[in-house]
């Protein structure tokens, strides 16, 4: 199972979104578009960062009758993004609506993922707001477990419900784990956190983390530091920036040749991971790559 950090470009324009990916010169981080920038800027914006060679998390978060997702997520399928999400609570009817609009003609589509409970939703807000009584962590299980039923290939959770999750759904089952902060830093309006080196732990296969290193006041600089520190902090590497772990069949390269630690790949190295080698195949199989 590969790991991976993805950066989430919370910026609400295109030239404060390319401006920071230019800060990582010659790196290809897999990036997140959420609601902000996408309705700021349209799809254009998410064609623009695709033909730079990111890997991306369009992360819209559908909730609405069957019909509409499976239209929708057949409009969003043509972006030749890497991930796309919705909300596990709009029922297993829902999801596999969106699982066949998304499905191109020639069989192949973007990993289809379901989010089970927003990380700033913890169980005092989820019995007094929203009427659901039931322990937060049965529920998030239940909405993983409705997400695989339904064909989907992972869901979005709390790192801390990543191993049981695994458990449950099956270890090619992917989390995808918002919720990830430095010991050291604030939680914000997160409520389910806990840091990369525990994510690891745990189990997430990615984690998202947007504010901690997208936010910094220093100019320059900080996007590849504190980047390279939550790289180092998940693949609990000391020298890390620009290497993940994978199992590949080819070493990777630094920049001067040398061979990179063990089942490692550079960040910008285009390649399939061992889990999304199954039906449908990984996008940059379906570009041609």
């Amino acid at each position: 199972m590969g790991k991976d950090v993805i950066i989430a470009l919370d910026f609400d324009s295109r030239e404060k979104t390319l401006a920071f990916l230019d800060l990582f010169q010659d790196e290809k981080p897999f990036v997140k578009i959420g609601m902000e920038l996408f309705y700021a800027e349209g799809p254009d914006i998410v064609r623009q960062i695709h033909a730079r060679g990111h890997r991306i998390f369009l992360d819209l978060k559908l909730h609405d009758i069957p019909n509409t997702v499976k239209k929708a997520m057949a409009a969003l399928s043509a972006l030749d993004v890497d991930i796309i999400n919705l909300h596990a609570a709009g029922t297993k009817a829902m999801m596999s609506a969106a699982l066949e609009g998304l499905t191109r003609p020639d069989g192949t589509r973007p990993l289809l993922i379901a989010v089970t409970q927003l990380t700033s939703t913890d169980q005092e807000r989820m019995d007094r707001e929203l009427l659901i009584h039931a322990p937060i962590d049965e529920v998030v299980l239940h909405y993983a477990r409705n997400a695989r039923d339904a064909g989907l290939d992972g869901v979005v959770c709390s790192p801390l419900e990543a191993g049981s999750i695994h458990a449950r759904c099956g270890a090619d089952f992917l989390t995808v784990t918002p919720g990830v902060r430095f010991a050291d830093g604030e939680s914000g309006d997160q409520k389910r956190v806990t840091t990369p080196e525990r994510a690891r732990e745990i189990g997430s296969d990615y984690i998202v983390v947007g504010r901690p290193i997208t936010s910094p006041p220093i100019a320059g600089a900080w996007p590849r530091s504190s980047a390279e520190r939550r790289i180092r902090d998940f693949f609990n590497r000391r020298n890390c920036y620009g290497y993940q772990t994978r199992s590949c069949a080819q070493p990777a390269l630094d920049r001067g040749g040398v061979p990179a630690p063990a089942g490692a790949v550079h960040v910008g190295q285009r390649h399939q991971e061992p889990h999304l080698l199954r039906q449908p195949p990984h996008p940059d199989r379906a570009r041609g790559a």
